[in-house]
């Protein structure tokens, strides 16, 4: 057995033995799929000026904001999940995960089957009237900017933005709340490709330690809490995660479809 296999089979006892296991993800999960993250070195800031996602730029210019945002996000309804996706997925079916939050605004995990999904940033798919609240398909406000119009609420007039987190806004509440709970009551948090850079969601591992949680990380290169973590594991997350849930399926007695992405078949 080889080393990854061995850190697979004690993440994967460790999902087997949890009450309540949490996974937390971040920009890692998705790279595999096609997206780049934003920190690393062919990052999205690499490339973009983080200032041009500020919210105090989208009031400024917000069809500007518009266009750079279709740019730069607008074909993300192409992108499917990565096999990392779909074995967190197949942990929740078995029961083993709970709920997944993460700082993703891409709806990977939704797509590849998890139901309890907290989005901490948002979610690119939707825009959000910044007048009544109400929420519309994105493709309705990619349209209007296509036609260089401002995208408004058919509703109230009010203006759309992308429903994600700009700099210099804060978390949705109701999201923010109930990951929180989900800290303080878990007793095994897994952080799946994030550098647990970003507050206040590099909080949330802080504090599922401090109410008694193991904490495990995947990630490649470093973490911002490695030396928090009781089990650091550096893989490729898109061939760490089906292992993990091949091995967790096996330990279960239940039918791998995990096994043939794990390359365990």
């Amino acid at each position: 057995m080889t080393d990854i296999e061995d850190e697979a089979r004690e993440v994967a006892k460790g999902l087997v033995r949890s009450t309540i296991a949490v996974v937390l993800t971040g920009a890692g999960v998705s790279t595999a799929s096609g997206i780049p993250d934003f920190r690393g070195p062919q990052g999205l800031w690499r490339r973009v000026d983080p200032s041009l996602f500020e919210i105090s730029y989208f009031h400024r210019d917000p069809l500007g904001s518009w266009r750079l945002f279709m740019e730069r996000f607008g074909q993300l309804k192409e992108v499917r999940p990565n096999p990392a996706h779909v074995a967190i997925a197949r942990l929740e079916e078995m029961g083993l995960v709970k709920a997944v939050i993460t700082q993703n605004i891409d709806g990977l995990h939704q797509a590849a089957g998890s139901r309890r999904v907290i989005e901490l940033h948002g979610n690119a798919s939707r825009a959000v009237c910044l007048e009544c609240g109400r929420k519309y398909p994105i493709e309705e406000a990619f349209r209007a900017v296509s036609e260089g119009r401002l995208p408004t609420c058919p509703v109230c007039g009010g203006l759309l933005k992308p429903d994600v987190v700009y700099f210099g806004e804060p978390l949705p509440p109701d999201a923010l709340e109930e990951a929180y709970r989900l800290a303080e009551a878990t007793d095994l948090m897994l952080v799946v490709g994030s550098s647990l850079a970003v507050s206040p969601a590099n909080q949330l591992p802080i504090v599922a330690k401090q109410h008694g949680a193991r904490l495990i990380i995947v990630n490649m290169g470093e973490s911002m809490l490695d030396e928090l973590a009781d089990v650091k594991v550096e893989a490729p997350v898109e061939r760490f995660m089906p292992m993990v849930c091949a091995i967790a399926e096996d330990m279960m007695g239940q039918r791998s479809p995990c096994r043939a992405s794990a390359g365990l078949a």
